[in-house]
């Protein structure tokens, strides 16, 4: 049967999300369980965003689009243009998402795999000189080659296979990410650390004896990246590392800008290895970190993205560092030291005096070894997920375009 070439907006209805303005008011959010789903949510890898930084109120939410678990979702602007998501909770979005609903004569799946193809065609279509955007209209004309019903399910289904591998492995992530934070809180917070008991607790200091207040920069060297040139990104070639692509916790290595080897050549000291750890300088995700997970290509670090490197291969603290930035205390510092701007930046020398507790050397050394194997899974995942994106990626045009028959 043929393909139609048909608009966006004849096959479903398209709106924006709202937002109570102005956002800063707090009346929106006090005491508020309904998730208010915003851009820097979507950093998350996989189909659905299943967490939210923030919950509004049903004051708030009634100035805002409440949606159910199931939509989907269209970035409009920044670096996250284009970027599709289905919702895994009921929530709020922004008014920096378009929705989509009242699918007629398309299937949603389907149209979630095509948006993810389409999303080139949306930095095209976008407007605005510091920020690029799109809008209602943009979606809604947008045409898109599209099969029979049947055809179109066939295709959602093998797309799906791959993506739901990559939802498996997330799972198991999040797990092994909740043990290390639990371990972490456990030993460096609560102080239930090996031979606690046997340990003499200074109650002045409120801290074991060989404990110490002390700095990351007293853990590991922080280092910010190399400032590539606008002339030097190219669609292909070596990978760049930058802030766009840090995630929760994680990097997406599939999603990057690229420079040619004489390039990077220029930053060969600015390379990334498998296990290191990122931090995000500036923007919406400031403070937040990402760890490379195995990789077998050659990575570089762009300006405004952190790198936490270990002192030597024997004074290792660098998974400490990672598991103590995910907590709310070492947010609640960067968020002090960013400001309160709309655009809040950190600086390698503020990373380095962020505050932490750090134990006796001995337990320093039982940590990163009880850590390490934990973070090596996690790295193993990653990198399967990378690898499965790649072949879902690859296949994804090829469907589409019909070079492959279902």
């Amino acid at each position: 049967m043929s393909w139609e070439l048909i608009e966006i907006g004849t096959l479903c209805e398209v709106g924006r999300g709202s937002s109570p303005r102005p956002i800063n008011n707090s009346a929106y959010f006090d005491g508020g369980d309904i998730p208010w789903i915003k851009i820097a949510d979507a950093t998350s890898s996989g189909k659905e965003i299943f967490e939210t930084k923030e919950h509004v109120n049903s004051f708030g939410a009634s100035f805002s689009r409440l949606l159910p678990i199931g939509s989907l979702i269209l970035a409009t602007s920044g670096v996250s243009l284009g970027q599709v998501k289905f919702l895994g909770v009921e929530g709020c979005i922004h008014d920096g998402w378009l929705y989509i609903k009242n699918y007629n004569g398309i299937e949603k799946e389907f149209l979630y795999y095509k948006l993810i193809e389409l999303e080139k065609h949306f930095h095209s279509e976008s407007y605005g000189a510091a920020i690029q955007n799109i809008n209602t209209d943009i979606l809604k004309r947008t045409k898109i080659n599209l099969p029979p019903l049947p055809t179109q399910k066939r295709i959602a289904s093998i797309l799906s296979a791959y993506d739901d591998l990559i939802e498996n492995n997330l799972k198991r992530i999040k797990l092994l990410e909740e043990t290390a934070q639990n371990i972490y809180k456990e030993w460096f917070v609560n102080f239930r650390f090996p031979n606690y008991e046997n340990t003499p607790f200074n109650e002045e200091r409120g801290l074991p004896d060989g404990w110490r207040k002390g700095k990351v920069s007293d853990l590991c060297e922080v280092k910010s990246g190399y400032a590539f040139k606008s002339k030097d990104w190219q669609t292909e070639g070596n990978p760049v590392m930058k802030i766009k692509n840090i995630n929760n916790n994680t990097v997406a290595i599939n999603d990057c800008d690229y420079v040619d080897d004489e390039v990077a050549k220029n930053a060969e000291k600015f390379e990334l290895f498998e296990g290191d750890v990122l931090i995000a300088m500036t923007g919406a995700t400031v403070g937040k970190v990402g760890l490379i997970p195995k990789i077998d290509k050659r990575i570089y670090i762009n300006q405004r993205v952190g790198l936490f490197r270990p002192f030597s291969e024997t004074e290792n603290n660098v998974y400490l560092v990672f598991s103590f930035f995910m907590t709310d205390e070492a947010q609640k510092q960067i968020l002090n030291f960013a400001g309160g701007s709309a655009q809040p930046n950190i600086s390698s020398s503020q990373i380095s005096e962020v505050e932490l507790n750090i134990s006796s050397v001995n337990v320093l050394k039982m940590f990163e070894s009880k850590i390490q194997y934990i973070m090596i899974q996690i790295q193993t995942l990653y990198g399967q997920n990378q690898k499965l994106e790649e072949a879902r990626d690859i296949l994804l045009p090829r469907l589409m375009n019909r070079t492959i028959e279902v």
